[in-house]
């Protein structure tokens, strides 16, 4: 277990978002976190980040050597700026950071080490492009490499194919699932996209206050349990070895 909840609340002062959360990540897994808009999942991401404490209970993170948790993080695409014009050899050199400092000028290592996480998302050829010109897609696989330039052990996306085309975005779900397979990567993904965490994660969390779930994802992502998240009849259907999730009256909640 690298990541493990033991009757967490979490919050901010006195609001409490989420009460008495308990459940655990192994090294290995493949975890989606799914749920309204305001229903605690960026809250949890931040007590598993560390930049959040718990009000009660504990959030505990361990390296599978013992150790701190190396933790790649791949924010949101609109939380980047991009009025300044950094290149994609500067923006994925600031995965290096923490390792390097931030006054001191990357090293032969370091620029190797950029350069292996370009190659890995296959955006070599784009080093020296200006970030803010690059296609969402691009950006998305530039943001990834960041991430994988620390030589993280858990990788963490929040909605990593937001905004996307149907192309784009079956190609950076191909990419991530290929990290985790490949490079044995923990991989923690936050998505509103349901279809994309049903047929990619293999454990997943339900987060909303009244009505948190976690476990294997065929068995919580149900018609009957998103039917009650979403206040609305779901309907989950398996399609040719695809999970299809349906919303809407006519269908039923199975």
């Amino acid at each position: 277990m690298i990541i493990t909840f033991k009757k967490a609340r979490l919050g901010y002062g006195r609001k409490v978002v989420l009460n008495d959360i308990s459940f655990t990540i192994e090294a290995g897994d493949y975890f989606g976190i799914v749920g309204p808009n305001g229903a605690g999942k960026t809250t949890m991401l931040r007590a598993i980040l560390g930049s959040l404490k718990p009000l009660g209970g504990t959030v505990e993170t361990e390296s599978p050597s013992g150790g701190p948790l190396r933790i790649g993080y791949v924010p949101q695409r609109d939380t980047i700026d991009d009025v300044l014009p950094y290149t994609v050899d500067e923006v994925v050199v600031m995965g290096r950071f923490r390792r390097l400092g931030l006054l001191r000028h990357p090293s032969h290592a370091d620029r190797d080490a950029v350069s292996r996480s370009l190659t890995h998302v296959k955006v070599e050829n784009l080093h020296a492009h200006t970030f803010k010109d690059l296609s969402g897609g691009q950006k998305q696989r530039v943001l990834i490499a960041r991430a994988l330039a620390s030589e993280p052990e858990a990788l963490i996306l929040d909605e990593p194919t937001n905004g996307m085309d149907l192309p784009s975005r079956l190609a950076i779900l191909d990419l991530i699932e290929d990290l985790h397979e490949e490079g044995g990567l923990t991989v923690i993904m936050v998505s509103h996209l349901l279809e994309d965490v049903a047929n990619y994660v293999r454990h997943l969390a339900i987060v909303e206050r009244e009505f948190f779930q976690v476990g294997p994802v065929e068995d919580v992502l149900t018609g009957p349990n998103l039917s009650r998240l979403y206040n609305m009849p779901v309907t989950v259907e398996r399609v040719h070895d695809r999970t299809i999730i349906l919303a809407g009256e006519g269908h039923g909640t199975r």
